[in-house]
């Protein structure tokens, strides 16, 4: 099973771009992020169109996340437990059943930050420290669980081209890092980092700077596996090319395979 991320940054922006993704890549399952779309507002029948079932948790005009897939959905919840007046459209989870296990997929739109310090780089840590509850409970549980998306998070100094720059960005700063590294030794696994240790591997250039051109990168989308899930992880790459094609975003698919 190939289960994806891909912060879409725009899903009416980037449809096109979306459904040529999906068809050369196939996900089983591909979570987005930024969709930037009110729930009855997205393009729903275009990409069952593709062969693909969807749920959203959509907000309109920023944020937003869905999951498409092949398989059909089961118990779709939608906003990361621990704060009930949180109305940020930033989590979303759901049931797929392969031929032989079922996974449960947990995708998230993790807070920025900025300007830190500040109102929002708390919120953000105050993100982290319910993600990292809903994590602990599906360790508890002992759940095949893939939990994938933009999480906003630079993990560390190879994960960024210039870590310099970075140094007092809420990605980038301390406690942010020692956060993601709470979640990780929980027991989950980097899919990336448990398959390539190289430095240089990004998955987001700013579209400002030249970034691109002078692959000034840094990684910030990733996929955190419980050890039901690792145990089947065959392999995890990015699909970098697409960064280079017209109307872009900004972020480019992360991707594992799971025997399932």
């Amino acid at each position: 099973m190939k289960i994806a991320s891909f912060n879409i940054n725009g899903i009416k922006a980037r449809l096109p771009a979306l459904l040529d993704w999906l068809a050369e890549a196939r996900p089983d399952v591909a979570v987005l992020q930024e969709i930037k779309s009110l729930d009855e507002a997205f393009p729903r029948s275009e990409i069952e169109d593709a062969g693909y079932n969807v749920a959203t948790h959509g907000q309109k005009g920023f944020n937003g996340v869905a999951i498409l897939s092949r398989l059909p959905l089961e118990d779709v919840a939608r906003g990361l437990p621990g704060d009930a007046s949180d109305d940020q459209a930033r989590w979303i989870e759901a049931t797929v059943v392969g031929e032989h296990a079922a996974l449960r997929i947990c995708g998230l739109y993790l807070p920025n930050g900025n300007p830190a310090p500040g109102p929002k780089y708390d919120y953000k840590l105050a993100w982290m420290e319910r993600l990292e509850s809903r994590a602990a409970a599906l360790l508890e549980a002992e759940e095949a669980a893939v939990i994938l998306g933009d999480f906003n998070v630079i993990p560390q100094a190879e994960d960024c081209r210039d870590p310099k720059a970075w140094e007092a960005d809420a990605l980038f700063l301390p406690p942010t890092r020692a956060a993601f590294h709470r979640l990780v030794n929980l027991g989950l696994t980097d899919a990336l980092r448990a398959t390539d240790a190289s430095p240089g591997i990004y998955t987001f250039w700013d579209f400002q700077g030249g970034a691109w051109q002078k692959n000034n990168g840094i990684r910030i989308d990733h996929v955190l596996l419980t050890p039901q899930a690792a145990d089947r992880l065959t392999a995890c790459g990015i699909d970098k090319e697409i960064r280079s094609r017209e109307r872009p975003s900004d972020h480019v698919p992360i991707w594992v395979a799971l025997e399932a």
